[in-house]
């Protein structure tokens, strides 16, 4: 989801989507942001690199999310 489609459909929250995202996800976004970063410097192109990056961020969701031990993480961090 872009950023702009996130704001159209959550206009009473402020801030941005990363604000709302959980460790897991942020986590996720930054791999995927390097990773598009060393794709452009091979001159992938955009559709290809959307493409790779969707099915590895699936796949690194998957795991994020299967870790018991990021999971403990995250309740940590929820913790006041």
């Amino acid at each position: 989801m872009s950023a702009k489609q996130w704001r159209d459909a959550n206009p009473e929250l402020k801030g941005n989507i990363r604000d709302y995202a959980n460790v897991s996800q942020l986590v996720c976004l930054s791999n995927m942001e390097n990773l598009n970063a060393v794709l452009i410097g091979e001159a992938m192109s955009q559709s290809e690199r959307l493409q790779k990056l969707n099915t590895i961020a699936i796949s690194q969701m998957k795991l994020l999310t299967e870790n018991h031990r990021v999971m403990a993480l995250e309740e940590k961090t929820l913790k006041p």
